[in-house]
């Protein structure tokens, strides 16, 4: 017998969705696509992006190997079409682009919906006012801390110029990278089951998220108490200022200003951040082979969790949260697609297609 190792990354796109759609309905809001303005509607910009993944993989081989002849081209495409682009991987860039596409638009309409759905019971009549357990983690870093805040601590330490505009490409390299990645590993897995775990882990990641989201709503400490971090003596001001700046505008639109066409973006608990890129570096670990690229990807992981606490876009526990959430996706998405783990920690894939042997009942 045979289980589907998709079922998982089909199951946890069609979920979100679903909650996105039915929150929507409940809320009287639109659901939103958060890219709607670059490359188009949605049924524009799905065929684009598989085709971009094709193209993405042909035309770099092509130029290489055709070596500059028109006469080439053809034989090297066919060649490629023949021997990578299988039934079998086309499925799996397919399957992979649409459910984490779903998975990740669910994921930021449930975000922006939060303030809504979980609004504070103590607001006045007709006031918007969202939940926010910010006090209370706050008072966690501080314990953990030994009575100082976090952010004199860091700032204390590791000053607030040099640092700043080291860690600030860092922290935004992580929007670019979640596509490149899911692409990397949709097109270029040479094990099949690697990339149904990679995407499948990271439909986990990202739907696990929106649930700590409404478990515990908070801010961040640099949006609950900007004073620490910006302004007058704070740090310095870089591309990390200017995003917090902006998403804090839209939240305040969708909020107060009836902006019916933006997102709200802020919620702090658990760091996706941090789960990400620490699925980023245990997929590296367990599915490359490359030293150096296994280094830069957990130094990566170190480097944004100081980041995530130095311009205050998180406190400790949306980290540990975002940890957790990295691992049991990681180990889920494993299981789901097929990975065997030992005691050592080490892994192994029994299967190299999308069928994952099980026992039979």
């Amino acid at each position: 017998m045979y289980r589907r190792a998709y079922t998982l990354l089909i199951g946890t796109a069609a979920i979100m969705l679903g909650l996105a759609v039915f929150t929507a309905v409940k809320l009287d809001r639109r659901l939103l696509d958060p890219e709607g303005s670059f490359l188009g509607p949605s049924y524009i910009r799905l065929p684009l992006l598989l085709i971009g993944a094709l193209l993405l993989d042909l035309l770099p081989l092509t130029l290489w190997r055709a070596r500059g002849r028109p006469s080439r081209v053809l034989p090297v495409v066919r060649q490629r079409l023949k021997t990578h682009w299988t039934k079998e991987r086309a499925t799996l860039v397919g399957l992979g682009v649409i459910s984490f596409y779903l998975t990740y638009v669910s994921y930021r309409n449930l975000k922006s919906f939060l303030p809504f759905v979980r609004s504070d019971p103590n607001a006045a009549p007709g006031e918007v006012k969202a939940l926010s357990y910010d006090r209370e983690l706050h008072l966690m870093d501080k314990v953990m801390f030994f009575g100082h805040d976090p952010s004199d601590v860091l700032h204390g330490v590791f000053g607030k110029t040099v640092t700043a505009e080291v860690l600030s490409p860092i922290y935004l390299m992580f929007l670019p990278l979640v596509p490149l990645g899911v692409t990397a590993w949709l097109v270029w897995s040479r094990n099949m089951s690697f990339g149904y775990w990679f995407v499948t882990a990271q439909c986990l990641a990202w739907s696990l998220g929106t649930l700590s989201y409404y478990l515990l709503p908070t801010l961040g400490p640099g949006i609950w108490n900007p004073s620490e971090y910006y302004g007058v003596g704070g740090l310095a001001h870089t591309g990390t200022t200017d995003l917090m700046d902006g998403i804090v505008r839209a939240r305040g639109n969708v909020l107060y200003g009836g902006a019916t066409e933006s997102v709200n973006s802020i919620a702090g608990f658990a760091s996706l951040h941090t789960a990400i890129t620490l699925l980023f570096a245990l997929m590296v670990q367990y599915t490359l082979r490359s030293l150096l690229l296994k280094w830069i990807f957990w130094v990566n992981f170190g480097l944004t969790i100081l980041a995530t606490l130095y311009f205050g876009w998180h406190y400790v526990a949306d980290d540990l949260a975002g940890v957790a959430i990295a691992v049991v996706s990681f180990y889920v998405g494993g299981i789901a697609s097929g990975q065997k783990f030992d005691r050592l920690g080490h892994s192994h894939p029994t299967t190299t297609t999308s069928k994952v042997p099980v026992e039979a009942e």
